[in-house]
Parts: C-alpha cells; structure tokens; sequence
C-alpha cells in the first residue's frame, strides 16, 4: 500500500482503520471538525454559484397575452397574472368605467386572481408593479377584450324560489330569444331531486318566437321531494353569435299529493288526496256540439287561480263576465270554476264552453285546495289535449317521445306530431290576467 508522496508505509491493521472512523464520526458528532476541513471530503462549492445575479422577475398572465392584450375572451374566463423571481406589490384589472374588479392574492403574493365575472364586449386593463428578488420594480400592463355577441338572450324560471308545488308541476325555461345550439344550453342545465326522480328535458314549440325548454319528471313527482335547478348560462355560446345572459337557479319543494278525477261522462269530479277522496262533486263539461266546446282529454296541470276573473269568450257571444272561483288548467281557456248560471245542468248534463262548472260553495272549496302543478286528469272526451291548447301539455306526450325531444337524446322526436311553431293561444280563451313569478335579477353580472 502506497500513501501521498511516494513513500511507503507498513502494514495498516483494519481494527486501526475501524477505530479512527469512530473517532472522527464522534469528533463530527460533536462538532469538532471544521467546515473547511469537512470541504476537503466533498469538493469546494462553485464561485460562480454564490455570485449570479438574482434572475428578473418573469409575468405568466391568464388569459395568455400576445404582444401585451388578448381578445374575444369569455367573461367566464379564468383570469389572473402569476409571477417568477418575484413578488407583487399592487395588481389591478380595470373596466372601461375606471372600476377595479375585485380579485385575492396568495399569501406569498406570488399570483392574483381575478374574483369578479368579466362583462361582454368591453376591454379591461391590467395595472400594477412587481418587485423583483434583485430589488428592482416591473411595471405589470396588458389588455383583456371581451366577446362582443350579436344578441344576449336572456332567460325565466316559471316557478318562484322556494313554492311549493303539486305532483305534475314541470320546470319550464323560457327565453326571450332563440336558442340555436340547445344542446349547449341542456349541458348547462342540471336537475337535483331528493329523493332521486327520472325525468327528461324537452324542447316545446314556442309561440313568442323565443324558445321554451320543459323538464317533466317520468311519472308524478312523489309528495315531499325537494328540488334544484341550476342554470349556467352567463357566458356560454348559444349559437349564431349569441350568448347567455346570466346565471340562474331555482329550489323548489312539492307538497301533498293531489289529483283531480275528472270522468266526462259521470258529470262529476273527484279531488283524491293522498289516495282518499276528500272531495266529490256534481258538475257540468263541455258541450259536445262544437269541437272548440269539449273538455280536452289528458292530463291538465294547474297554473293559475283567481277568486275573480273576468272571461270573454266572443265566438261564445259573452264578453268581461264575472266568475268566482276561477282555477285554470289550461290556456285554452279552460277553468274549473263556479257558474250558478249551469246549475240546473251540475251532476247531469254536459252544457259548458269547455270549463268544468261548480256550485259557488263547491267551486270555493276545490280552490283553497289546489296548487300550481296540481294534475287534473279528464277522461272520457272525444278531443285529446295538445299543443294547441297553451303552454303546458307537458303529460299529453308519451314517455319516449318527451325523451326524443331532448337537444341530447338520439332519437328524432316526430315531425307530423310535433310542429316547429305552436299555435297562438285560442282567441276565444279567457284573457290571461297574471304573469309568472321569475326568480331572476334584473341585475346582469359583469365587472
């Protein structure tokens, strides 16, 4: 064995070799070898190291911008500015009306984040400075512009947040304009029952040339069930240009179960509640003598009521009479409601324009018991309910058709049974007098 310098050296005994590295492990142990001499072992750190200037801070924006803006930027957008080699002293993203929307930092102020939804078709200004590790101020600059659509179309539940409703109540969304892409639109849209009930979206024809879109659960909505609907539609491309207005949603419970029986040929109506009958009536149908007088068939869903209303019917020859007791389940213009006027004909004849007819005591009694949603089913009529007789003929459709009538389903719902326009409401229906409950804001977002 050879050492440094060239000289030879006698045999080393490896119990010597064991016990000077426990010796120099317990002189580490206590801290009794120098650093300097510890650098010997391990090599000398590189000058160059400790000496490089510290690097200039680096801007990572969010939207990414070219040559200092970015354009036709979603007001959804995540938006933020990030920076490397760096910390933020101020950072500001402002609208063209000079307000700063409002955003959070990290606590290492090393990214800022933009809290508050951009508007459309505006262009907004990234401001502040950065501090660098080598000490030095960045200025931080940028434009963000915003899509400019050719329309916003806006939107409307027909139910009030937090109603109660009957077991055959819908979901209707109504929408001031037309919708091109509503496949786009159901993406956005998300139903949550408790407990879990199946249901479908389906797009009816609409009369007002906007678009209406209906949720209807497979069957009646079992009593108690809660209810969520949630819309995100601000920002989101509706086709042709267009673009969503806001953000909606909805919370809705559904009440007692309660369903009307009306049979046409028995002249009566039973009000079924929780499988009893807590009601049974003598009453008067449509006449059969015009096709406009009959009682349509099918499933009617309650919509409204008025404990006075005034009907006009002109191909009837009456106009503005005063009738008590009015509950409408369909606006073709059909009510149940008190008509002293057919009493005589109440539990034995059919004689109505198409309205079911009560006694006055009767008629008041079924109207403190019925809600919006409450189904009314008509059998026996020789006219089915359609889409011609208003805005909900929901449960006239069968399963699998409904289901066809999803922007998303595979299946083409129909074209001879399902026209692309509705027709207007009857011009014999009693005039409508009340508007649905929205529960939207006038207020649009957008900073």
């Amino acid at each position: 064995m050879s050492v440094a310098g060239g000289q030879a050296a006698g045999p080393v005994s490896w119990n010597a070799v064991t016990l000077n590295r426990r010796r120099a492990l317990a002189a580490l142990a206590a801290g009794a070898v120098a650093p300097a001499a510890l650098a010997g072992c391990f090599g000398r750190a590189g000058k160059n190291a400790d000496n490089a200037p510290p690097s200039a801070p680096a801007l990572t924006f969010e939207p990414a911008l070219e040559s200092g803006a970015v354009a036709d930027v979603l007001p959804t957008a995540a938006v933020g500015v990030t920076v490397r080699d760096g910390w933020f002293q101020r950072v500001a993203l402002t609208n063209p009306a000079g307000k700063v929307l409002t955003g959070t930092f990290n606590r290492e102020r090393t990214r800022y984040t933009v809290t508050e939804p951009l508007g459309y078709g505006s262009v907004y200004t990234w401001s502040g400075s950065v501090v660098g590790h080598d000490g030095h101020a960045v200025p931080v600059a940028g434009t963000i512009t915003t899509v400019t659509p050719t329309a916003v179309i806006d939107g409307g539940f027909q139910l009030a947040d937090g109603q109660t409703v009957g077991v055959a109540a819908p979901v209707i969304l109504q929408f001031d304009g037309p919708i091109a892409d509503k496949a786009a639109v159901e993406r956005a849209l998300s139903i949550v029952t408790e407990p879990p009930v199946e249901g479908s979206w389906a797009w009816l024809p609409d009369e007002v040339q906007g678009a209406r879109v209906h949720w209807r659960s497979r069957d009646y909505f079992p009593a108690g069930t809660t209810v969520r609907v949630d819309a995100k539609l601000y920002g989101l491309a509706l086709g042709d240009g267009a673009y969503g207005a806001q953000d909606m949603s909805l919370e809705f419970s559904i009440g007692r179960r309660q369903v009307v029986k009306a049979e046409v040929s028995s002249h009566r109506i039973q009000v079924i509640r929780d499988e009893g009958v807590i009601m049974d009536f003598p009453c008067s149908y449509g006449q059969a003598d015009k096709a406009r007088n009959i009682t349509r068939n099918g499933v009617h869903v309650v919509s409204e009521k008025y404990a006075d209303f005034y009907m006009s019917n002109p191909a009837a020859g009456y106009s503005n009479i005063h009738e008590r007791w009015a509950v409408r389940i369909s606006n073709n213009g059909e009510f149940i409601h008190a008509n002293p006027s057919s009493a005589g004909a109440q539990g034995n004849t059919n004689v109505t324009n198409g309205c079911i007819n009560l006694s006055t005591e009767d008629a008041e009694q079924y109207f403190y018991s019925a809600i919006y949603g409450d189904p009314v089913e008509v059998t026996g009529s020789s006219i089915e309910l359609s889409y011609a007789d208003g805005d909900i003929w929901d449960w006239a459709v069968d399963w699998d058709t409904w289901v066809s009538m999803s922007a998303l389903s595979s299946t083409e719902p129909s074209r001879t049974s399902l026209p692309s326009v509705a027709p207007a409401t009857p011009t014999d229906a009693p005039t409508l007098s009340g508007t649905p409950t929205t529960t939207t804001s006038s207020a649009r977002p957008g900073g």
